[in-house]
């Protein structure tokens, strides 16, 4: 496949700068093959049946973003992508001069950094405070969003860019089709006999990447860690007896869960996934996909188009541009029924 099939034309204009006036307030566009059903998403409730599990990301945002300067001078901007324990962290480094090993940088006028080396892209930072750096990161960072909202992290962002289900910190974006459900709402579908359950992926800024090669096989994908408790794997067991459904929120709930079943069975644990699902890919543990619309190009538009079809998703993306659905992190939602393997 060409990476070329995976775009469509986007007026700046259907990109949500903001969240709707509260959660939940949001167009959901279901897509049933090739039938397209224009809703609101307060009817999720009506969508779901008892007996289905729906499966959340309970990832948590830090405050990934921290600005400072070189020991020698100039200007440095940090974007922590993964903490790799109390002290040291992958980041995307932007700088006119890239730090070299061994030499320092001051983050926050005070947070004394240690360069230790690259690792492919990312650079391995050690930082010198005996504080923990995800207690630093909360005192001294500042919320890291989508490099299409335009705006910088406001207050209503410090909340609304976050799930009301967050408690795993780690993510350097938000799972966003979570953030559409509010507490009511989570209880509403607990009250109607639907499990709910909880996944972690921890989203790395490498979701936000366009597929830059001609040919789709040849992209690198993004590493992201996982866990999968055993409560979700017996909760889904339970439903699937039971005729119920998997539901999973968000393209990141999903990768978690179809890399945890690639030996046939879902299984509990913690991971690395570098998962590439594409058109061709056959699910294992996923039937129904809630999530929010997605950049031109990228492999979270690959991963719903395997799910729900390259005809139907992409009849679905015209539809949604043409009824003037709002785009990306703060935007409209799709459900999606997976298509049917033949």
């Amino acid at each position: 496949m060409r990476t070329d099939e995976f775009d469509f034309a986007l007026p700046d204009a259907l990109i949500a700068q903001h969240p709707p006036e509260k959660r939940g307030a949001s167009r959901l566009l279901c897509v049933h093959g090739s039938v397209l059903e224009d809703s609101q998403f307060a009817t999720f409730l009506q969508k779901v049946k008892p007996d289905d599990v729906l499966v959340l990301n309970d990832t948590r945002v830090i405050r990934a973003r921290l600005f400072g300067e070189k020991q020698s001078g100039g200007k440095i901007e940090v974007l922590v992508e993964r903490v790799l324990n109390e002290h040291e962290v992958l980041a995307q480094v932007r700088a006119s001069k890239s730090p070299r090993a061994g030499s320092r940088i001051i983050l926050a006028d005070e947070l004394e950094v240690e360069v230790q080396g690259r690792v492919g892209e990312f650079f391995h930072l050690r930082f010198l405070s005996e504080t923990p750096v995800l207690e630093l990161l909360e005192r001294y960072g500042r919320l890291p969003l989508p490099p299409y909202i335009t705006h910088a992290a406001e207050d209503e962002d410090e909340e609304r860019y976050q799930t009301v289900f967050a408690r795993e910190s780690g993510a350097v974006a938000a799972p966003t089709a979570g953030l559409h459900f509010d507490n009511e709402m989570l209880q509403a579908l607990r009250d109607k006999g639907v499990t709910i359950v909880y996944v972690t992926l921890h989203v790395g800024a490498g979701t936000f990447q366009p597929v830059r090669v001609e040919h789709v096989h040849e992209h690198a994908m993004h590493s992201e860690c996982y866990e999968i408790p055993q409560a979700t794997v017996d909760a889904i067991a339970r439903s699937q007896i039971a005729g119920g459904r998997v539901i999973a929120v968000g393209t990141t709930s999903l990768r978690a869960l179809e890399s945890a079943a690639q030996s046939g069975e879902l299984l509990a644990g913690t991971g690395e996934t570098r998962i590439f699902i594409t058109p061709g890919y056959r699910f294992r543990v996923v039937d129904v996909l809630l999530t929010n619309f997605h950049l031109p190009k990228s492999t979270l538009l690959m991963l719903v188009s395997a799910f729900g079809g390259m005809a139907e998703i992409r009849a679905a993306y015209r539809h949604a541009v043409e009824q003037q659905y709002r785009f990306f992190s703060y935007g409209d939602a799709m459900l999606i029924d997976r298509k049917s393997e033949k």
